[in-house]
């Protein structure tokens, strides 16, 4: 996303401009949409309220800085709710707030004690990402309410207003009317103006972050996302009847190209919201509960999650701005240094487990593998060469300590995360790895056996930092989407949602630790993203999507062409991803005849500028870029750190093209991905700076390439361009292109002038 010659807003500080926003809110919605005010007042046309009725009625109103959205807050007849408008016409109507308590609710009998409006403009630096400079511009309204009825409790909602995007959250101020509480279900609705069609992902569920997304209209959601029949009901559920609800974030296009995407920000001791299909177009929120059934225990004061929805006729600004919102919805740095938080590039003994090559367990040498286990010294000294000599700064060990047998996930209780198996040594192979100047990235299964983790934990990061072992892969695959939960003497207390408030403390206590003994986080079977990594920017990256594995030994076959594709649209908008792409050798006979990975080499390559982590790995064997030297070019040169990206072009579930400037270089990478449809268009490079000449080093799929077919099949060309060029690019069935866009050197004139 383009700076657009605003860093001069840097460092800026808060601007409240109360009364001239008040001002223009009454004469701005004096000539508000009829219909709009009409469902939120239930009389006649707007354009007959002047600024004092409306204020009489009590409807508060914010727009963006840019005035292209407005939020409307209304209490009526003591029930709080909110509108939201784009470009002058409803997009959300009238839609509910409020939740209900254990001890009584709070949706209703409310008077308004107060509405503050401010604005905010700033522009700060990310330590790593994909954008460096970030602006923070949003006006704001808050709206103070309290009961009448005793204990007449006091509520507060916080709405800002981006150019892009339009979020609110809850406060619960400091009360005698409310201490300890806990909630049983949240209120929040997101009525549509409209059936869009959506891009979604059915929640609660086993693995549900690992799911393929569908592609519907909005009120077919309603229809499809019914758990299997017998998975327990909820608080508000007295019929046992299966929960209905999807993923965050969710994806929208209205028939008018208006697109949405609802997901949530600041994560921090609450549980994750889930969007349960309502009639009417609706989406509520739905909190995952604790096993008892309670969603939220709190203390006031407090504050909720912040509920946010991008929103825009521009499909680029969805995928440029989303991840941006949700940071910009997060508190600044915990951690005063940031030099030691560095992104990079990994390869590591991994995907030969997924292939049944090597295996995790080293009680049976060769069960179930052609090679016995994977994490041995023999091994890892390998990779650690190889990645010293082809310029990684990582290497990841999985399977390294004592726990691991044939069924670990039983066995998971028995891990131990500071004793390594007794053919891996540890102490070596950290020192090895540094005299080589590549970091040992160490992995921690837990198997979802979190008291086991928690009382090692301590004692594990500081032999990490002991080490110098910078780098930390988590794990919990287990029961989930659900973990067990003991109390202090070991006595079984209920299974617990990954996604539940336990674990969420659970995730943030892992990551505060491990920034104190400097330590970088990528997080499996994870938390959803919303953008606390720039609170703890040690929080590097994560899974929490259906990623490569799948290819290797999915029943299904693994991720059809589309998967990649929705992953821009969907996953990424939240924020990083170890997708672990990279897979040279995309057909494997010798280890899993009916699997592979269902796209071409160039996309493998692409999928380094469409997908997003600041740690990235090279998941193949090493042998098979030994094999591939031409392709493993790419991978090496392409950077996992940004000054600006750029969305090109793109469609949802179809394709996407993305442009990223290396953060410290004048050098552009471009990546584009295709579904299962064979793409060719003209991409203009009107981004590269005027009169400089750069050399285009294009990996693309051969002109006879499929992914099904002939996945190998890839030509690797140079040409002189500048920001007058266009480039044609051509993408195979499940293919892509990746593009190296290098300032031109003297040399490179000399031959072209020479040709």
């Amino acid at each position: 996303m383009p700076n657009n010659g605003r860093a001069g807003f840097n460092h800026a500080s808060p601007r409240t401009t109360r009364g001239s926003v008040v001002q223009f809110m009454r004469i701005r919605y004096s000539l508000l949409n009829a219909v709009a005010i009409a469902g939120l007042l239930a009389v006649g046309p707007a354009a007959s309220l002047s600024g004092a009725e409306q204020e009489s009625r009590n409807l508060k109103s914010i727009a963006s800085p840019d005035q292209r959205i407005t939020a409307i807050f209304n209490l009526n007849e003591g029930k709080p709710s909110y509108l939201v408008n784009f470009r002058g016409r409803p997009l959300i109507l009238p839609s509910a707030l409020g939740f209900d308590l254990k001890d009584g609710a709070l949706k209703s009998e409310f008077t308004l004690l107060d509405a503050k409006t401010s604005a905010f403009d700033e522009t700060w630096t990310q330590p790593w990402g994909e954008q460096r400079l970030v602006r923070n511009h949003y006006n704001e309204l808050t709206v103070t309410l309290q009961q009448t009825t005793e204990p007449k409790r006091k509520l507060r909602v916080v709405f800002r207003v981006f150019d892009h995007a339009i979020a609110f959250r809850y406060e619960w101020p400091e009360q005698a009317g409310l201490k300890d509480f806990e909630i049983m279900d949240e209120r929040t609705e997101f009525r549509l103006a409209s059936d869009p069609m959506t891009l979604w992902q059915p929640a609660l569920r086993p693995q549900q972050t690992e799911q393929l997304y569908a592609r519907t209209r909005l009120s077919e959601l309603l229809r499809q996302t019914r758990l299997p029949q017998g998975d327990e009901s909820f608080g508000d559920n007295p019929k046992k009847e299966p929960v209905k609800a999807a993923t965050t974030p969710l994806t929208m296009q209205t028939d008018d190209g208006v697109y949405l995407v609802i997901h949530e920000a600041d994560l921090t001791d609450f549980a994750a919201m889930q969007l349960q299909p309502r009639d009417n177009h609706t989406l509520k929120s739905f909190l995952t509960p604790w096993s008892d059934g309670v969603r939220i225990r709190a203390s006031a004061p407090t504050v909720s999650p912040w509920r946010f929805v991008m929103i825009s006729d521009k499909l680029s600004d969805i995928g440029e701005r989303t991840t941006l919102t949700a940071l910009n919805l997060n508190p600044p740095s915990r951690i005063a240094d940031t030099s030691w938080i560095k992104p990079g590039k990994y390869v590591g003994i991994w995907w030969g487990m997924h292939l049944g090559k090597h295996t995790w367990n080293p009680s049976k040498p060769g069960e179930s593998s052609t090679d016995g286990l994977g994490a041995t010294t023999k091994n890892t000294w390998a990779y650690i060469d190889f990645a010293a000599k082809n310029g990684f700064d990582g290497v990841l060990v999985e399977g390294w300590n004592k726990g691991w047998a044939a069924d670990w996930v039983a066995h998971a209780a028995e891990f131990s995360f500071t004793e390594p198996n007794a053919e891996f040594d540890l102490a070596s192979l950290a020192a090895y790895a540094h005299d080589k100047g590549v970091d040992l990235i160490s992995h921690h299964e837990t198997g979802s056996i979190i008291t086991n983790y928690e009382a090692q934990a301590e004692a594990a990061f500081a032999q990490m930092e002991k080490l110098g072992i910078r780098h930390l892969k988590t794990g919990y695959v287990g029961m989930e989407p659900r973990v067990n939960r003991y109390d202090a003497n070991g006595k079984l207390i209920g299974a617990e949602y990954l996604d539940g408030q336990y674990m969420v403390r659970h995730y943030r206590k892992i990551t505060a630790l491990a920034a104190k003994h400097h330590v970088m986080i990528d997080v499996h079977e994870p938390i959803k993203d919303t953008g606390e990594r720039r609170t703890w920017p040690n929080m590097m990256t994560r899974e929490g999507s259906r990623g490569q594995e799948y290819n290797a030994w999915a029943p299904d076959g693994g991720n059809p062409p589309a998967h990649d594709v929705n992953l821009v649209f969907t996953r990424f908008l939240s924020g990083p991803m170890d997708f672990t792409p990279g897979v040279l050798q995309v057909t494997f006979p010798e280890f899993r005849k009916k699997n592979r990975v269902n796209t071409t080499v160039a996309k493998q390559l692409a999928m380094y500028v469409t997908f997003y982590s600041p740690l990235q790995m090279a998941a193949d064997l090493i042998e098979n870029y030994e094999k591939h030297p031409d392709l493993l070019q790419f991978i090496k040169d392409v950077p996992t750190d940004w000054e600006e990206t750029r969305m090109l072009n793109g469609a949802l579930g179809e394709f996407v093209t993305i442009a990223r400037k290396q953060r410290g270089s004048e050098d552009w990478f471009i990546g584009s991905i295709t579904d299962e449809k064979k793409r060719s268009f003209d991409l203009a490079l009107n981004f590269l700076p005027k009169k400089q000449k750069y050399i285009a080093e294009i990996y693309r799929d051969a002109d006879d390439a499929d992914w099904k077919s002939n996945p190998y099949a890839h030509a690797i060309e140079k040409r002189a361009v500048t920001s007058d060029s266009q480039l044609t690019v051509a993408l195979a069935p499940g293919g892509g292109a990746a593009i190296r866009l290098r300032q031109a050197t003297k040399q490179d004139e000399l031959a072209t002038n020479a040709r």
